[in-house]
C-alpha cells in the first residue's frame, strides 16, 4: 500500500512540476512579445551577475534563480520601473555582488585590488626565491681547500682500486 502512495506521489508530484514549467514558459513567451521590453531586459540582463553561476550574467544563466530575476525583471519593465530604478532595486536587495561590474568604493576595494595584491605579492616572493637559489647555487661552487681536496682525491683513489 505504501508503494502505491509512493508512485502516486511521484506521478503527480512530477506531472505538476512540468505543468508549472510549461505554464512559465508559455508566460515568458506572452511576454515576450514586446520587443523593446526584452530589449531593455537583455541589457539589465547583461549588467547584473547570477548569484548561483556567479560566473555568468543572468542573461547566459539557465539556473532558476536567474530565470526568477529575468521575470522579476520583466514584471518592474512592465509596471515602468526606470533601468537605475530597476539596478538600484536588485542591488538594495543582494548587495553590490549582483552587478556584474561593482562600482569602485570602498567595500569593493578588494574585488578590485585583490588580484593586483596577489600578483604583487607573487612576484615579491618569486624574486626573493630567486635571490636565495642565486646565493645557495654561488655559496656551492666555491673552490675546495687544500685539505679537502687531498681527501677528495684519496676518497677518489680508493674507489679506482676496488
Amino acid at each position: 500500500m505504501k508503494r502505491y502512495l509512493l508512485l502516486a506521489i511521484f506521478v503527480f508530484g512530477s506531472f505538476f512540476q512540468s505543468t508549472a514549467a510549461i505554464a512559465d514558459a508559455a508566460s515568458e513567451a506572452a511576454i515576450a512579445t514586446d520587443p523593446v521590453a526584452e530589449k531593455r531586459l537583455q541589457g539589465l540582463s547583461e549588467e547584473l551577475r547570477c548569484l548561483v553561476c556567479q560566473n555568468q550574467t543572468i542573461a547566459d544563466s539557465n539556473a532558476e534563480l536567474a530565470q526568477d530575476l529575468r521575470r522579476e525583471i520583466r514584471g518592474m519593465i512592465k509596471e515602468g520601473k526606470s533601468d537605475k530604478e530597476i539596478v538600484d532595486f536588485m542591488v538594495a536587495r543582494y548587495g553590490d555582488f549582483v552587478l556584474y561590474r561593482p562600482p569602485v568604493k570602498g567595500i569593493t576595494l578588494l574585488l578590485w585590488g585583490g588580484p593586483l595584491g596577489l600578483m604583487v605579492l607573487g612576484l615579491f616572493a618569486l624574486q626573493r626565491y630567486l635571490r636565495r637559489r642565486t646565493t645557495r647555487i654561488n655559496a656551492e661552487d666555491k673552490p675546495l681547500s687544500a685539505d679537502e681536496s687531498s681527501r677528495a682525491d684519496a676518497l677518489l683513489k680508493e674507489i679506482d682500486q676496488k
